[in-house]
């Protein structure tokens, strides 16, 4: 049994953060251990929301309830997400650290949210710093977005060259694992996305149809699901057809639907048996 120590966001409905990460966890055979950084009753893109923020201290004090039943040793991950504040940053490092102290082989799964192409930084002040100087250089697994890769890197990338120069600045950062989701390049068709896993001085891309859906919780999503095959594969070229083709097919469902959230449970299939699956290039 794989066990992954989730340190995330949750709603109460739709599917953010630990809500959109730790039901394609559970239905892949893998034990999540959810701590959640905040509880809302939606995720903040309704533009109206109910609940609270918790705090870094909030946060040590459940894992020191789990460090109490004596089983971060058995932890094989620790996963986290969105930061709201650098205090909670420092309460998930810090964890980090308690669980390879008990498990040495541990790893740390990040996904350096920051911002997105047209929305610019949406973080608050210093996270993206934060992310830079100490969440990331922590990591052995992250997973960013095309423009949180470059905001990382310090430059900006159009060619596929650039894109790798700026995947082994990060890994010079400490990860040895680079995931990069809503990758579009110079020679990106615009009716396609690519994803870019790098791993080892190789890199992996599955290119995917586009699809015209938006919604809150896909990069949650598959950040949890390439945490999981890599787990089990230690194969980052394969860890990214899994999750890719998964992540396709629950986004089609979506739009086919015409649903403002992702469709995780209607479309739980497709993280055990996508519909479809997509060439994996070594590129």
């Amino acid at each position: 049994m794989v066990n992954v120590l989730s340190i995330q966001s949750h709603v109460a409905y739709g599917h953010v953060g630990n809500s959109s990460a730790v039901f394609p966890l559970q239905r892949l055979g893998v034990e999540v251990w959810p701590v959640h950084t905040v509880q809302f009753s939606n995720h903040t893109g309704y533009g109206a929301w109910t609940g609270r923020v918790f705090d870094g201290q909030a946060i040590e004090e459940v894992v020191d309830g789990i460090a109490d039943r004596g089983v971060l040793g058995t932890a094989d991950a620790v996963l986290s997400g969105y930061l709201g504040s650098a205090d909670i940053g420092h309460a998930v490092v810090g964890t980090v650290g308690r669980v390879r102290a008990a498990n040495p082989d541990a790893v740390y799964a990040c996904d350096p949210v920051i911002g997105d192409v047209g929305r610019g930084v949406f973080v608050r002040p210093g996270i993206e710093e934060f992310m830079r100087e100490v969440a990331v250089p922590a990591a052995d697994v992250v997973t960013p977005n095309h423009y949180e890769l470059d905001l990382l890197a310090r430059t900006t990338t159009r060619t596929l060259a650039e894109v790798q120069d700026a995947v082994a600045a990060v890994q010079a950062l400490g990860p040895r694992v680079v995931l990069t989701t809503s990758l579009v390049a110079d020679d990106t068709p615009d009716d396609a996305v690519d994803l870019l896993a790098s791993e080892g001085g190789r890199h992996f891309r599955v290119r995917t149809p586009r699809l015209s859906v938006s919604v809150n919780g896909a990069g949650d999503a598959i950040a949890a699901l390439f945490l999981a095959h890599w787990l089990d594969t230690r194969s980052a070229g394969e860890a990214l057809g899994r999750a890719a083709a998964s992540v396709w097919g629950l986004l089609r469902r979506t739009e086919e639907a015409g649903s403002r959230e992702i469709l995780l449970v209607a479309a739980q299939d497709e993280f055990v048996s996508p519909s479809r699956t997509f060439p994996v290039d070594e590129v």
